[in-house]
């Protein structure tokens, strides 16, 4: 292709087809025209950019591994410019650059790009400006990337912990509707028992310290064991049935009410008030489990709400952080779980609000406390803290994990930068974390040894910080 030519494809491209001739001849002079086959690499990653590419005819892509393969991020057609440009602090792409299809590109060198910068102001001013504009869409798309990554994450784990109370119910629905049956054939039977009026005085105390509760602590799978057979003793010792053992053993019933209860009922009339008062009682006690369920899930649905902050503006307000970090370790429990992971959180009394984005710090906390479910080994421990220090509020996330190898201290904040293994993480938590902080007027810092790692977010109080923040 001859100069001339060269100059003309170029006075027509989108991106730079505004600049002086002058400086279309200087690009002419000092680059030199590249060809692409479907699939041929153009950039690779961890290895430096070499140029400033012009892109003429074709199509490239930029493909980025997020935690599950190579995935498009972004594109270039035919008067779109990429590579390095001037000004620019990207040494190293993040992931690989492939032809799409036959692409033609125009090279600038980047041994050039200075010269090119003080021969071509007008073209250098067009760069600027994309240069600015690539770095936006990268920002939003990396933000929305780890969000859908974090929404994965958390549909996984909220899933998780629906599905056992919800199973309990279900489980606690089906037997409710056989304890039905049994209690109303027992108080037929009982009706037709014609007992006195002592002997029902007596049914009653005996019904009433069925189902008193004692506040004890649930017994062990041994103590359960053993109470079944003292109550099936005591049932045979007496001439009764001794299928409801069971679900006497399951009330606080004492042997000393039982025997109370036999001074004054005798005969088939004892088994049909033991009938009664064991069916009643598990019917009171499946209603119990239906409703603590119940009300699992109605907590869970209200963590993921308040962690989320779906039904609120997304405007900086006072932020009480003590439910967002409470509401953080709720979504995570099913993780925590998974690795007998245990997670405690300590709040200062009477934590002062911080101002800020709810759902952005909701996103910090998730990022720094997923990390650290990563980072400790089965069986671990990872402190929450909240306290006050001067006008700030810090929070603590402390795990007994291996630490962060010194050499990599330096490194950990960089985007796309992960120590996991492939299709585990992204190395855009940290990143995220870091911006969210600081567009919330915050830091973030940490130390980390060999059995302890420790991250910082210190933000200012409410009342210290009233400018309203802006996006």
């Amino acid at each position: 292709m001859i100069a001339r030519d060269l100059i003309d494809r170029l006075a027509e491209h989108r991106t730079l087809g505004a600049a002086p001739r002058t400086e279309l001849e200087w690009l002419i002079t000092h680059g030199s025209m590249r060809h692409l086959n479907t699939g041929d690499v153009l950039s690779c990653k961890d290895h430096p950019v070499e140029a400033f590419y012009i892109v003429l005819s074709g199509r490239l892509a930029l493909f980025v591994d997020r935690g599950s393969g190579p995935n498009k991020a972004v594109e270039w057609h035919p008067g779109d410019v990429t590579g390095v440009l001037p000004y620019s602090r990207m040494v190293t792409p993040p992931g690989n650059v492939i032809a799409q299809e036959s692409t033609e590109l125009f090279a600038i060198p980047r041994g050039r790009l200075r010269a090119m910068t003080r021969e071509c102001c007008e073209i250098t001013s067009i760069l600027v400006h994309a240069m600015l504009d690539r770095a936006r869409l990268f920002t939003s798309s990396d933000l929305q990337n780890e969000k859908m990554i974090s929404l994965g994450k958390l549909s996984a784990g909220l899933a998780h912990e629906l599905n056992n109370p919800v199973a309990a119910m279900e489980r606690g629905v089906a037997m409710l509707e056989d304890r039905l049956e049994d209690t109303e054939q027992a108080a037929r039977c009982l009706a037709l028992a014609t007992l006195s009026d002592g002997q029902i005085a007596a049914v009653d105390a005996f019904h009433r310290s069925c189902i008193a509760k004692h506040n004890r602590e649930g017994r062990s799978s041994l103590e359960q064991c053993d109470r079944e057979e003292e109550m099936e003793a005591w049932l045979a010792n007496h001439g009764l049935d001794t299928a409801n053992a069971h679900l006497l053993a399951d009330t606080d019933v004492t042997l000393a009410a039982l025997d109370r209860l036999s001074a004054a009922v005798e005969g088939p009339a004892l088994n049909t008030v033991l009938r009664w008062a064991a069916a009643a009682c598990a019917m009171r006690s499946l209603t119990s489990m239906i409703q603590g369920s119940a009300m699992r899930i109605s907590s869970l649905v209200c963590a993921v709400k308040g962690f989320t902050h779906m039904d609120q503006a997304n405007a900086a307000e006072p932020v009480d952080l003590g439910q967002s970090l409470a509401n953080t370790v709720t979504v995570l429990t099913s993780k925590a779980r998974e690795k007998s992971v245990t997670v405690t959180l300590e709040l200062e009394p009477e934590l002062p609000r911080v101002r800020g984005f709810a759902a952005e710090l909701s996103q910090v906390w998730g990022n720094l406390l997923d990390n650290a479910l990563d980072a400790v080994a089965h069986g671990g421990h990872i402190e929450v803290l909240a306290i006050r220090e001067n006008e700030t509020v810090v929070v603590r996330i402390r795990d007994d994990g291996p630490g962060i190898p010194a050499e990599l201290c330096d490194r950990i904040f960089d985007p796309f930068f992960t120590t996991k293994p492939l299709g585990y993480g992204t190395g855009l938590g940290l990143d995220i974390a870091r911006r969210l902080a600081r567009h919330n007027d915050g830091t973030i810092d940490f130390e980390s040894h060999p059995g302890r790692t420790e991250f910082r977010v210190r933000l200012p109080i409410a009342e210290t910080n009233p400018a309203n923040l802006v996006r």
